[in-house]
């Protein structure tokens, strides 16, 4: 049976506690929780987590950040597009943005560059640059949104993920697409948004070949999620059943961060 400790946690203001928690929920969510009279009681039933300390508060948030995943990765739409805006609306100079400045950004040879392709896939051999710049190329002029509060929108172009996933024979039914970059940053996606008709490996920006600033030479558009899901300088890819976190995911950031 499930055991609410007492209200006085050392060290843990209650009412933080729970206002942390409803910002990890989705929306429609956080509502019926904020209106169903938000409480930390309520949170421990939600969750099946006893606070009794910061430990297991931290824990607690953490129980909520996975419920908010489920609740995104059911409600997703994989036929529901991102807007698109026209060229006059583009952002200039788009931003640069990651955890280092732009002078730390990886400076890649794309001569000697190729993408290694792993896991549940037929054809693993590697891909370089000319050959993924010789498939057919799709393009968008999509919003970036950032989870700091800023959004910048641009003109990406490149390969649609699906189209690529396909070629090399990706089995599908798994759960997720890893990508790992030459930052050593790495990030999954779940397979449907890996399948989403505007996930794209991007190879060019404003119809130039894809800037350092923006992930030379390749990146992974994705604009139905949060930028931070948006990994560059992306040296691999593995198609895989195991979660394997992420830079961000394993510090706390939810990991389906849909828009």
């Amino acid at each position: 049976m499930l055991r609410i400790k007492s209200l006085l946690i050392p060290g843990v203001d209650k009412k933080l506690l729970v206002k942390d928690a409803a910002r990890l929920m989705p929306d429609l969510t956080r509502r019926r929780f904020l209106g169903g009279g938000a409480s930390l009681g309520a949170l421990t039933l939600l969750t099946g987590c006893d606070v009794i300390d910061g430990a297991s508060a931290e824990n607690l948030l953490a129980q909520v950040s996975k419920f908010n995943d489920s609740v995104q990765a059911a409600i997703f739409d994989p036929n529901t597009l991102a807007p698109t805006y026209s060229e006059k609306d583009i952002t200039r100079p788009f931003p640069f943005n990651a955890f280092y400045s732009l002078d730390e950004a990886p400076d890649v040879d794309g001569k000697q560059w190729a993408l290694e392709v792993t896991g549940l896939v037929d054809n693993k051999k590697s891909w370089t640059l000319a050959e993924l710049s010789a498939l057919p190329e799709v393009g968008q002029i999509t919003r970036h949104i950032c989870v700091e509060g800023w959004s910048a929108i641009g003109s990406w172009s490149g390969v649609r993920l699906s189209d690529f996933l396909e070629l090399v024979g990706a089995d599908t039914r798994a759960k997720y697409v890893w990508f790992r970059c030459a930052d050593d940053y790495t990030s999954p996606i779940d397979m449907p948004t890996a399948l989403h008709p505007q996930t794209q490996m991007t190879l060019k920006y404003d119809g130039q070949i894809l800037p350092r600033a923006y992930g030379y030479p390749m990146k992974i558009r994705i604009p139905t999620k949060l930028g931070f899901k948006n990994p560059k300088y992306v040296v691999s890819m593995e198609v895989t059943n195991d979660y394997k976190g992420g830079y961000w995911e394993d510090q706390g950031y939810n990991s389906f961060s849909g828009l």
